[in-house]
C-alpha cells in the first residue's frame, strides 16, 4: 500500500538523514519530532532493528491555517518523513501523502491545502 511518496537513493543513512533536513528546511519545514527506531527498539525491547528515523515535518504557516480551520487536525499533524537502511547499504526517504491523509476529515478546503503539502514535500525528497 502507498501512503505516501519515496525514493531510494545510494547514499548512506547519514548523509540521508542530513539532506532531507536540509531539503524540507529550504521548502519551510522544520523537524519538530524525531524518532530513532532502531535506538527505540534497542532500549525498550533489547532487539535489532535496521537503521530507521521517523521525523516530524511541520510547516508553521500551513500547520496555522490548518489548525485554525479544525482544532482536531492537529491528531494528523506533523507530516511524517521517514528514512531507513536497505539491506545494499542505500536509503529509502519517505514522505506522507496529505492528501491521502486528510481526505479522511471531508472537510472542504483541505484538499488544496495537501495537495501543496505535497508539492513541498515530494520537492523536498526529489532533492536528496
Amino acid at each position: 500500500m502507498k501512503y505516501g511518496y519515496q525514493r531510494q537513493v545510494h547514499l548512506s543513512f547519514e548523509v540521508v538523514d542530513e539532506k532531507i533536513r536540509e531539503t524540507l528546511k529550504s521548502n519551510g519545514f522544520g523537524v519538530i519530532t524525531e524518532i530513532d527506531v532502531k535506538k527505540t527498539m534497542r532500549e525498550k525491547l533489547d532487539e535489532p532493528f535496521k537503521k530507521y528515523k521517523i521525523l516530524g515535518a511541520c510547516n508553521p504557516p500551513i500547520a496555522h491555517q490548518a489548525l485554525t480551520m479544525e482544532s482536531e487536525i492537529g491528531l494528523l499533524l506533523p507530516c511524517n518523513v521517514v528514512i531507513w537502511e536497505n539491506e545494499d547499504k542505500s536509503t529509502t526517504v519517505s514522505a506522507i501523502d496529505a492528501k491521502k491523509m486528510l481526505s479522511i476529515t471531508g472537510l472542504e478546503g483541505l484538499d488544496e491545502m495537501a495537495s501543496h503539502v505535497n508539492n513541498l514535500l515530494k520537492k523536498s525528497v526529489d532533492s536528496v
